[in-house]
């Protein structure tokens, strides 16, 4: 179930048991239980959800901190010592040539799927989110900005495998949100991530489809950026 919360939440009780083939009440008491344990914990309705009426709103469940370090998340011990040792050894650009051979290694996992859907942009990012989903990135895409001269896809990842090591070495997410704006051909622009303490990584990705020159991906610091210029990150509920 915590997997389920990870890759659709913030989610409804009422929408995830259906995802999950259990009955309303059999999800609340799990939830219940998780949020007890600290697993999930509850976050406010959405911005772009809908009103539901008389009553309070719905609770929407999203992973905790601690339940991110509970999922697989591979040697991080090891992986935070190396690169501790390569930034002492090599100094940043050490670790920014770490950070770009993993990318690289991650897009020629990722692009004969992209690839294989096409032209169409919105289709190509519904690709990558099912592959890095099989890469254990819990990810998920949907349109967003319908109408607003900002039309895009949202593209979602709610677990990454190395959130602590980019913690500490934010390089690793610069360099994948590179990657992503190479397989997908367009601008990929970083709102919120898991290593930044957001409930998930969140992209937005342009509709238009356009060559990319290397090394020009926006991965910004989402809290560091103000103005209304920019797509707003909206959740990744279905």
């Amino acid at each position: 179930m915590r997997a389920a919360v990870a890759e659709h939440g913030p989610v409804t009780v009422a929408a995830l048991a259906p995802v999950l083939g259990l009955t309303v009440a059999a999800v609340r008491r799990h939830l219940d239980a998780m949020e007890a344990e600290g697993v999930v914990e509850v976050r406010g309705p959405s911005a772009g959800g809908r009103p539901r009426g008389r009553g309070r709103p719905a609770r929407e469940y999203v992973v905790s901190s601690s339940g991110h370090r509970e999922l697989p998340a591979g040697y991080d011990e090891m992986a935070l010592s190396a690169l501790a040792f390569l930034a002492e050894s090599g100094g940043p650009a050490a670790v920014e040539g770490f950070a770009e051979v993993r990318a690289r290694a991650l897009e020629a996992r990722l692009v004969q799927a992209v690839e294989a859907v096409g032209d169409d942009v919105a289709a190509r990012v519904q690709a990558l989110a099912g592959a890095l989903a099989a890469e254990g990135y819990a990810a998920s895409a949907r349109p967003v900005g319908a109408g607003t001269g900002a039309e895009g896809t949202q593209l979602c990842q709610g677990h990454c495998p190395v959130q602590r090591v980019a913690e500490r070495f934010p390089q690793l997410c610069e360099a994948e949100a590179r990657a992503f704006e190479r397989v997908l051909g367009t601008r990929v622009q970083r709102l919120a991530t898991l290593a930044h303490g957001d409930h998930v990584c969140t992209a937005h990705v342009s509709a238009e489809r356009r060559a990319t020159p290397r090394g020009t991906a926006a991965t910004q610091t989402p809290r560091a950026t103000s103005g209304n210029s920019r797509p707003t990150t909206e959740g990744h509920r279905r």
